[in-house]
């Protein structure tokens, strides 16, 4: 076997070992999450067993993690991440920043004038606005954030974030499940902050 792939291999083991740890999950826990047995979890582990496709691929999703990211796949040399923009009907752009499925999803958007429309879903999402100012609805309530501000909360809240004007605002969006949400909070309310009237325009619904 290559010495370089043997290393790769030899190294799966032990990621795999932190990985169910840093989740606080049993190999039970796991066996029970992926239908692998406890046995061959712990080979995998172990490095007595080697990995195959069959089971990271369930690991992987189990995880949350991409399936390159688990294997640790040498760099390609080139470093850099090729953006893609995605331009939608109303003007604004999404920028995707990362490409791990089922993990925290990272975007840079301009959102464009779009009116407001509250919507629920599952997970936990984290605005921090660059440039503008973005209205954000949560329920009944509404905030004006401005550059530098950070907002965090529950998607199964109704919600909408947009402009708070004509303008377009600029914002990074991070969007994944529970669990794996930011840290930061914002503070209380500052004297100045102001919520706009509801049926002032904005984008996009979230």
């Amino acid at each position: 076997m290559d010495a370089e792939l043997a290393e790769i291999l030899d190294s799966i083991g032990p990621r795999l070992r932190a990985l169910r740890r840093d989740r606080g999950l049993t190999l039970e826990d796991l066996a029970e999450e992926t239908g692998i047995s406890v046995s061959t979890l712990s080979r995998l582990e172990s490095g007595i067993r080697r990995p195959t496709l069959d089971l990271l691929i369930p690991l992987a999703r189990a995880h949350r993690v991409a399936l390159d990211q688990l294997v640790a796949a040498p760099a390609t040399g080139d470093p850099r991440v090729h953006l893609k923009p995605r331009r939608r009907e109303s003007g604004s752009v999404l920028v995707p920043l990362t490409q791990y499925p089922g993990r925290v999803q990272v975007f840079k958007q301009v959102l464009a004038r779009r009116e407001p429309r509250l919507v629920t879903h599952a997970g936990y999402e984290w605005l921090y606005v660059l440039a503008g100012e973005l209205r954000l609805v949560l329920g009944e309530r509404e905030l004006v954030l401005r550059p530098g501000e950070v907002a965090e909360f529950d998607t199964s809240e109704p919600h909408w974030f947009g402009p708070s004007g004509t303008e377009a605002v600029e914002i990074l969006h991070l969007f994944g499940p529970h669990g794996d949400q930011a840290r930061v909070r914002t503070g209380p309310p500052t004297s100045d902050r102001r919520a706009v009237p509801y049926g002032s325009t904005g984008p996009h619904p979230t």
